[in-house]
């Protein structure tokens, strides 16, 4: 791949001036390696993995971002299902192994580690039910693990028992976290249609199919899109708007193309995907929302909102295609609450309410995404919520989810403050008519017809 003297001057006042940064390098790692019966060995040998096979990662991460001047935000690491590697362990609590993963990640110097994970989109094994009920004690007890559990698919349905008891576990890690602002359902997503190669926290894991260490990278650039649809004039059609969303996009992806190659050679690791997604940032002009205003709503969650974010999400997948045969992952907008300093005045404002947001994640990249909602917030509303934003991935077969925060002893108006990229979560309100019956009706909701494509 070659860069010419523009491209180069482009991308620095990009890195310069509007924020443009690799969000993260992730390493994805098998750990199918460390089966063993005992959960105390499971965790030596978890930790003995993670340890020796990332101690370069973050000191190559630096070397590269000294040498070509593109800020590194994250270094992360993914595994294999935490609940696939302990199917076999006789222990009830398998915190043991998240405890082992934030020790190798912190020896390593990581930011943070994903893959305590479950998939029970067709069903729950005895190990993927130790593992669900563990995520509140383990993400208490930890710093930097993430727990993900996809609980449907559009081949497999949803499953709705998963669902409910994933309701019970939010609010128990969310209480369990109550004193450092119920940070640990803060580390929990829920997923319809898991994207196996993604390098985004809370969701990562490493899928099977991939190679035993793989480096994927996330490319972000929103103050990017931003800063250059602010110069288009208004009477620009949205064609233009389009086409120049599309540009940026590739442009971005250039870079993240070059530093993933670049990684994965000097570590000696296979080449994985480039996940090109406009994930915010609590800076000022590093917004989503910012760039939908710019589009011409007057305020991200007014009318217009959910049209201007189909076109983006699909005008930054198209230039990112274009610029690297390795796009994955969930590439597009991502709309995080809490990490998005417009989604944060637009709901503090009462422009963005939760039902908008739900509408809008039919069409940007993920879902419900860091989202405070009351502390009394019932268990039924909760599995409502999460059934409603798995059903829209499940139906349009694309990738949703929830990471949503009970706050606990908190209300509306209120606000929980993560600091750092987590930023800040305004508690908003949720519709109170949820019902009792059914979250509790159980079973699974099948497959809709468009599942059937062999």
């Amino acid at each position: 791949m070659q860069l010419t003297p523009a491209e180069i001057t482009e991308t620095l006042s990009m890195v310069s001036k509007q924020h443009l940064d690799i969000r993260t390098i992730t390493l994805g790692l098998n750990l199918r390696g460390c089966v063993d019966t005992d959960i105390h060995r499971v965790a030596a040998k978890v930790y003995e993995r993670m340890r020796t096979a990332a101690e370069r990662l973050v000191p190559v991460a630096d070397q590269l971002e000294r040498e070509y001047g593109i800020p590194i935000v994250n270094k992360r690491i993914s595994v294999t299902p935490i609940a696939e590697i302990c199917a076999a362990v006789s222990a009830e609590d398998l915190t043991p192994v998240a405890v082992a993963m934030d020790k190798a990640a912190a020896e390593v110097g990581v930011d943070f580690v994903g893959g305590f994970t479950a998939l029970v989109q067709k069903g729950a094994s005895r190990g993927d039910i130790k593992l669900m009920e563990s995520i509140p004690t383990a993400l208490a007890e930890t710093n930097c693990v993430c727990s993900s559990v996809n609980i449907g698919s559009t081949r497999a349905g949803l499953n709705m028992d998963a669902i409910l008891r994933m309701a019970h576990i939010i609010r128990r890690t969310a209480e369990a976290t109550a004193e450092r602002d119920c940070i640990g359902a803060g580390k929990l997503v829920v997923f319809c249609n898991a994207v196996e190669d993604n390098p985004f926290m809370a969701g990562a894991f490493h899928g099977s199919g991939e190679a035993d260490e793989v480096i994927n990278v996330g490319v972000s650039g929103p103050g990017v899109v931003r800063a250059v649809l602010a110069g288009m004039p208004k009477d620009a059609d949205i064609t233009s708007v389009a086409e120049a969303i599309k540009a940026t996009a590739f442009k971005i992806t250039r870079a993240g193309e070059l530093m993933a190659r670049e990684a994965a050679a000097r570590l000696g690791y296979q080449k994985g995907i480039l996940d090109l997604s406009l994930a915010p940032t609590p800076a000022e002009h590093d917004s989503v929302a910012e760039i939908l205003e710019a589009i011409g709503v007057g305020v991200c969650g007014g009318p217009g909102t959910t049209a201007a974010l189909a076109m983006l999400n699909d005008a930054v997948k198209k230039g990112g295609a274009m610029a690297s045969s390795s796009v994955g992952g969930l590439s597009g907008a991502f709309i995080p609450v809490s990490e998005d300093a417009g989604m944060i005045r637009a709901a503090e404002m009462g422009a963005l309410s939760l039902s908008k947001l739900e509408a809008m994640t039919s069409v940007c990249s993920v879902g419900l995404d860091m989202i405070a909602v009351p502390g009394d917030t019932s268990v039924e509303a909760l599995f409502g919520i999460i059934a409603d934003e798995a059903a829209i991935g499940m139906i349009n077969n694309k990738t949703t989810a929830v990471r949503i925060i009970p706050a606990i002893g908190k209300s509306v108006g209120d606000t929980l403050d993560f600091g750092g990229l987590l930023g800040r979560a305004p508690v908003m309100a949720v519709n109170p008519y949820a019902g009792e019956v059914l979250a509790h009706r159980g079973g699974h909701m099948p497959a809709p017809l468009n599942s059937l494509k062999n």
